[in-house]
């Protein structure tokens, strides 16, 4: 595959490279401080939902449905941009976080989650 992906509205389904379930992972990133907020999963589907709305939507795999993020919470995320990376085999998302990222109610997935190396 070549090192230059240049995804589309008309070709992106065609290019995105999804794991044998069906899924990519998508690492969100808050687009103004570039602090790391969650990893999460999403199938063509999702991405589909998420270009057309611009709020993240993602595929849950322990309850096998789409979920819209905050739209229980309403700690939403307001999409700025979706990129491949150079194999084609994973996202990143730029948003706007309201509220906390994690259902922890933790700012992001990771706080206060830090494995220590010596």
């Amino acid at each position: 595959m070549s090192s230059d992906i240049d995804a589309t509205p008309e070709n992106w389904r065609e290019i995105i490279r999804t794991n044998d379930d069906g899924l990519i992972p998508v690492i969100v990133q808050e687009a103004t401080s570039a602090e790391v907020l969650m990893l999460a999963w999403m199938d063509v589907e999702a991405v589909s939902r998420t270009l057309e709305t611009n709020r993240a939507t993602y595929w849950s795999r322990s309850r096998q449905e789409y979920w819209v993020k905050g739209e229980t919470s309403g700690h939403v995320q307001h999409v700025r941009s979706l990129s491949l990376d150079c194999d084609a085999d994973a996202l990143l998302m730029l948003v706007d976080q309201t509220g906390p990222a994690c259902h922890t109610n933790t700012p992001t997935c990771f706080t206060g989650r830090t494995i220590s190396v010596d």
